[in-house]
């Protein structure tokens, strides 16, 4: 592989720094009261939707970026993220039992791009070191993702 196919090094430090926003809100839902609760959830779960559509994002870029034709499914694959996170805004917008439900359903929907990951590297899509970075990364935003949704 060439050096434009490998991840820098800042990937993984930014990629790490990613999971302190919902580690935050986390330990806000633990150690806070009541007035701020609403406010962790809700961030909570804005950010992981947020993220769980980068990622759909970084699955098209890959898909654009390969050489030749990306296999179909990658495409697919791409827009489900961001299909997702909305679905999972349905219980906020009609009133039903948010965001709890909602957290911990993104959080198993993260975890489980993993999924989709190995995929891409099996497909010769990924940088050197991506599964390296993704699986810490998926897990660990997975997993907080739910303790939040489950708190």
């Amino acid at each position: 592989m060439t050096d434009r196919r490998r991840l820098p090094p800042i990937a993984r430090v930014l990629g790490f720094a990613g999971l302190l926003p919902q580690a935050a809100a986390v330990a806000v839902l633990i150690g806070g009261g009541p007035d701020v609760r609403f406010a962790a959830l809700s961030l909570a779960y804005a950010y992981a939707a947020l993220i769980f559509s980068f990622l759909g994002g970084v699955w098209w870029g890959l898909a654009a970026m390969a050489r030749g034709a990306a296999p179909r499914w990658v495409w697919i694959a791409a827009v489900l993220p961001s299909l997702l996170a909305l679905a999972t805004a349905w219980p906020w917008a009609t009133g039903q039992t948010w965001p709890g439900p909602s957290l911990a359903a993104l959080g198993v929907f993260i975890a489980a791009s993993l999924i989709v990951d190995l995929r891409l590297k099996a497909a010769g899509l990924t940088p050197e070191g991506w599964l390296a970075l993704r699986i810490p990364l998926s897990l660990g935003l997975g997993l907080l993702t739910v303790v939040a949704g489950l708190i």
